[in-house]
């Protein structure tokens, strides 16, 4: 386990070398002075421009100016928002929450509506069932997001009025901004609304959910029915079936317990397509995530929010995968080998 964990950790490094490699080459490929790139101080006096040059050695080689990059990368310091003139560090602090909030939930939606049905699918292989979950999984799988969230807008917030249509919290509830996701900060609040609050925050977040959630779902119903057609094909589970177990015992004692097992390893692939599909549903909802924060920078031109959110997200989803691979490599001892595991 432990060579495990130093693999993963030196492919971990590797990547964040290439990672802040790219987001520094960007401050030279977007137009403009690439000092002002990285620091985000477009109205910088000469004296201010002259301490930046400092800052970032631009008067220096190349590499002395990368790493002066990863010493402010190191110190927290990602600039200033070229739109807003304000810290791009705090700006995600306040905003990545809610784009995990989102996400997770969706996983989760995700995961316990798309396991489930593919293990009915698998169940009953090549059967009525088995044909209805995998034409709804393509049909899921091949619609656009951004014209799903609409109709849900237009059907559910629109003409029935069941959830709204954008935000996270209505302005009638005031809670204070703790750790940045709505329901652990309502949980956490003194107000005498905290219940009401919580209700309403989980009506703002089911349709932007189930939107995100759509096409992993549909990703992890062919995972399951997959992984579960591959279980009932083992010998051990034929060896069941010799001793006399029925397919009930054989399916909930074995089959499902192995299939998940195959599945694990596949969430953090799933958890950067979900976040990708989060941005566009920020847009949508208007949901306060760094996913929306990021697309208006790409709308306003900010080069140094764009910079940092990229390289923001990117190590985000990166520790998703580590942290999936260290959950499945301890579930599966297999997996610490050094063939196996995910890369």
């Amino acid at each position: 386990m432990l060579v495990f964990i130093i693999r993963r950790l030196n492919l971990f490094f590797f990547t964040m070398l290439l990672l802040t490699l790219l987001t520094f080459s960007l401050s030279f490929l977007f137009p403009g002075d690439p000092l002002v790139n990285l620091s985000g101080q477009i109205n910088a006096t000469p004296q201010q421009l002259e301490q930046l040059k400092l800052a970032y050695k631009s008067d220096q080689g190349i590499m002395q100016q990368y790493f002066a990059y990863l010493s402010h990368l190191a110190e927290g310091d990602l600039g200033l928002s070229m739109a807003s003139q304000t810290q791009i560090t705090s700006e995600i602090i306040n905003l990545l929450p809610a784009t995990i909030e989102l996400s997770l939930i969706a996983l989760m939606l995700a995961m316990f509506v798309g396991i489930p049905l593919g293990f009915v699918a698998a169940v009953n292989h090549k059967k009525a069932a088995d044909n209805v979950i995998l034409s709804v999984a393509m049909l899921g799988y091949s619609v656009p997001v951004f014209w799903l969230g609409l109709v849900a807008i237009l059907v559910f917030s629109i003409q029935l009025g069941w959830f709204p249509s954008a935000g996270q919290l209505s302005l009638v509830y005031e809670i204070e901004h703790v750790t940045g996701i709505q329901f652990i900060d309502i949980l956490l609040s003194d107000s005498v609304y905290k219940w009401q609050a919580f209700r309403d925050a989980s009506a703002h977040i089911v349709l932007p959910a189930c939107v995100v959630a759509t096409a992993p779902a549909t990703i992890f119903i062919r995972l399951a029915r997959s992984s579960m057609l591959a279980v009932l094909e083992t010998h051990y589970i034929k060896a069941a079936r010799a001793k006399g177990l029925t397919f009930r015992q054989i399916i909930f004692r074995h089959a499902v317990r192995n299939s998940l097992l195959q599945i694990i390893r596949h969430i953090g692939l799933q958890f950067a397509n979900l976040v990708t599909i989060a941005m566009i549903t920020e847009v949508i909802f208007s949901w306060p995530g760094i996913g929306r924060w990021l697309i208006e920078s790409i709308y306003q031109r900010d080069y140094t929010g764009i910079q940092s959110g990229l390289l923001v997200l990117s190590t985000f989803i990166f520790i998703v995968h580590i942290v999936t691979d260290f959950i499945y490599a301890a579930l599966n001892p297999l997996a610490r080998e050094h063939n196996h595991g995910t890369s």
